[in-house]
């Protein structure tokens, strides 16, 4: 591979996919963003022009079957995946997907019968798994650090929907448009806990929208059906029990906590959205201490921009290099559009469990 040309890679959306994905790709080895793609040709070519990308277009549909482009991102909102990836694999262009994999789960199987169909490298982007701290922990968890797994405990807080907090893009307010929490930020959690402990079984949840209608600053009311609030309690097939809980309607809360219990040992991580101090003692250590977090840097940092952006632009580009053996044939560790299907069906089984169905069987 580090002979060949890198592949270009052509964007649609100028959100998420300028701010994260174009620097990510720019810092991995082997991958160069060379187009974008947007329905608004003000802000798309004021993306562009920043980004210092020359190739634009408001047509997606043209847009995947572009001989000049090897890949194709789809860092739209979450309704749009599906389509748009289909499509990308029909002209036969390898498809990197941002998560949650699509808006509801028949079309979450379709895309990954698709992707089996294609052959084509696919891979579904979750990111958060090459975090430096998740990396550590991953690496303790499947070296046998915990002995018998006992406990998994993960919980987010912010204020983002509290009353206080400037509305957000009214999409995100939308169940029906992708928008929510538990699709939006927990899932992050959900994959990684199913990553490093294997397969959840049954879901036993409650997934609510604590305020259903909002008064916008113009005097308008908003109505949402989106969730802001959740809690999972998961039996998963290895016999671990594991927690989950996100909010966003806690006045100046911003929290994260991760808790990993076993017999031999316990990990715990301690912070707020942003950053976490992680810790790590066998059951015969005196005490937790200080985990040492993996160093592993992308082939070119320096092209990683400041401040959150670049935190989880690192963790992408460390995810696209890893996936790049698959575009050889080889083997990849970068999360599947399988992966994406089973964090859906989770999230399917929770909201059945929150609509009176108690425990609900995880179904793919």
């Amino acid at each position: 591979m580090a002979n060949q040309r890198p592949k270009r890679v052509g964007i649609i959306g100028v959100g998420w996919g300028a701010h994260v994905q174009v620097p990510g790709f720019r810092a991995a080895t082997g991958f160069e963003p060379v187009a974008l793609c947007a329905r608004t040709p003000d802000r798309l070519e004021r993306v562009a022009a920043k980004l210092g990308i020359g190739q634009t277009s408001t047509d997606w549909e043209s847009f995947v079957t572009r001989d000049d482009l090897d890949v194709i991102s789809v860092a739209t909102p979450t309704v749009l995946h599906r389509d748009m990836t289909l499509a990308a694999l029909a002209a036969g262009k390898p498809v990197l997907c941002e998560k949650p994999l699509a808006g509801d789960l028949e079309s979450a199987r379709e895309m990954v019968r698709a992707a089996a169909e294609s052959k084509l490298p696919t891979a579904c982007c979750f990111e958060n798994r090459w975090n430096p701290d998740w990396l550590a922990v991953a690496d303790k968890v499947r070296s046998g650090f915990l002995g018998k797994q006992y406990l998994a405990r993960v919980s987010r807080s912010a204020s983002y929907w509290h009353p206080s907090h400037p509305p957000q893009a009214r999409w995100m307010y939308d169940r029906d448009q992708g928008g929510g929490y538990l699709a939006g930020m927990l899932v992050h959690d959900l994959d990684f806990l199913c990553s490093v402990l294997g397969r959840p079984e049954s879901v036993c949840a409650d997934v609510r929208t604590s305020d259903p209608v909002r008064e916008l600053p113009d005097g308008t009311t908003l109505k949402i059906t989106a969730d802001d609030t959740a809690a999972l309690l998961m039996r998963m097939e290895s016999g671990v029990t594991a927690v989950l809980s996100v909010s966003v309607m806690g006045a100046h809360a911003d929290h994260y906590r991760l808790e990993l219990f076993g017999a031999d040992g316990t990990i715990i991580g301690d912070g707020d959205l942003r950053s976490a101090a992680y810790s790590a003692g066998a059951a015969t250590d005196a005490g937790l201490s200080t985990l040492i977090v993996d160093d592993r840097e992308p082939a070119h940092p320096e092209k990683l921009p400041s401040g959150l952006a670049g935190h989880a632009s690192r963790a992408m580009a460390l995810m696209l290099e890893d996936w790049l053996p698959a575009f050889d044939g080889a083997p990849s560790s970068a999360a599947t559009f399988e992966d994406g299907l089973l964090s859906l069906a989770v999230i399917d089984a929770a909201h059945r469990s929150a609509e009176g169905g108690g425990w609900e069987p995880v179904q793919m």
